[in-house]
């Protein structure tokens, strides 16, 4: 498990019920940063059918790939000016803010990346939770807090160290899918602290009733991904959202021309009225495969986290064992153990309309054991 034993010495790991220093910190730093750097795409082999990747579909909406395409003769000059302040403003409009507070991205995983930038003296990570956070900080020097939630994994009674003057929370979370509210990821805030929240999910959750993208504060970051709802991971585009000076500091180290005219492109596309409508009714469309998906893994035994994104974190027992089955079957499903906080009993799965074969596979495999 990454997070109990395999924390380097950099990551101090809190228990929410405790908030003490775990003793038993005894493994390599590369130990744990390799589990760390562990991302689902590393279970997928070609041709496997992938609930281990949260990117929607298979390839983007044709839409989008034709207004890709359009800008493929210009990729001989360097991006420019007017098509940066063109994706601003679009995605500006879409939250209630103004151009100067959205800072474009090559996926918000850059956004984190960035981080370090920020200069913190000290950085909690309210975990489990995305890993990238803690390596770009840990890489730069900075002492990293995990501050681990128990099962079910909600925010009520989190004791965040004070000196904690960076704190970065998922909502809704990945792994867990749990989204918190709006109040309690504000309660997190303090004079002198900067808070980051994840949203690489929100716009899968119907109304975004959570998201703090359209608040404009001083202390706080919200960092929006492009690439899994509308399928452009190998394109990496996002962007964050934060006041003029919070993003001039985040960009302070920042190289030149960092967001292509294609990545430029994709955030005015999405962030359009009308992309943002589709991507609504997608939302809403989610729940219902999603509460189908929960009920199948629960008739075969799978214990599922409450949650709202679109995948599905669960505990079965010889869960290691179902996923090296699924993988024999060219299933590809999520290990849960290099994430802080979960261990080899947890597997994530992202939503999709082929759940019945996985469900059947793990029957299927179950079966086989009893016999």
């Amino acid at each position: 498990m990454l997070g109990g034993p395999g924390a380097p010495d950099a990551w101090v790991v809190h228990r929410r019920t405790s908030v003490s220093l775990m003793a038993d910190l005894d493994h390599s730093a590369s130990i744990c940063l390799a589990a760390a750097r562990y991302h689902g795409d590393q279970a997928v082999a070609p041709g496997m059918l992938d609930f281990a990747v949260n990117v929607r579909d298979t390839r983007p909406p044709p839409w989008l790939v034709d207004v890709l395409a359009t800008r493929l003769p210009d990729l001989a000059r360097y991006p420019g000016a007017g098509e940066v302040r063109g994706a601003q403003e679009a995605a500006a409009a879409r939250h209630g803010r103004t151009h100067d507070e959205v800072l474009p991205l090559a996926g918000a995983a850059e956004g984190f990346a960035l981080l370090p930038n920020l200069r913190p003296a000290r950085a909690a990570i309210i975990a489990p939770a995305f890993t990238e956070p803690a390596v770009a900080l840990s890489a730069a020097g900075i002492p990293v807090d995990h501050v681990v939630l128990e099962p079910p994994f909600g925010l009520a009674g989190v004791a965040v160290p004070e000196a904690a003057d960076l704190v970065v929370v998922g909502n809704p979370t990945n792994p867990t899918s749990v989204l918190h509210s709006r109040e309690q990821v504000l309660a997190l805030r303090r004079p002198g602290r900067i808070l980051v929240v994840d949203e690489a999910f929100a716009d899968a959750v119907p109304g975004e009733p959570e998201s703090l993208a359209g608040d404009c504060l001083p202390d706080v970051l919200v960092l929006r991904s492009l690439t899994k709802t509308w399928s452009l991971a190998g394109l990496r585009v996002g962007y964050a959202l934060g006041s003029p000076d919070l993003l001039a500091r985040l960009t302070a180290r920042r190289a030149h021309w960092p967001v292509g005219t294609l990545q430029l492109a994709a955030i005015t596309a999405c962030c359009a009225p009308g992309a943002v409508a589709e991507a609504a009714v997608d939302a809403v469309r989610l729940v219902g495969v999603r509460a189908a998906m929960v009920a199948g893994l629960q008739s075969v035994g799978a214990t599922v986290v409450d949650g709202c994104a679109p995948f599905v974190l669960f505990t079965m027992r010889d869960a290691e064992m179902i996923r090296n089955n699924l993988q024999h079957k060219s299933i590809a499903v999520r290990r849960g153990d290099t994430f802080v906080g979960l261990d080899d009993r947890y597997l994530r799965a992202a939503v999709r309309a082929e759940w019945p074969r996985l469900v059947q596979a793990i029957a299927c495999g179950l079966n086989g054991r009893r016999r």
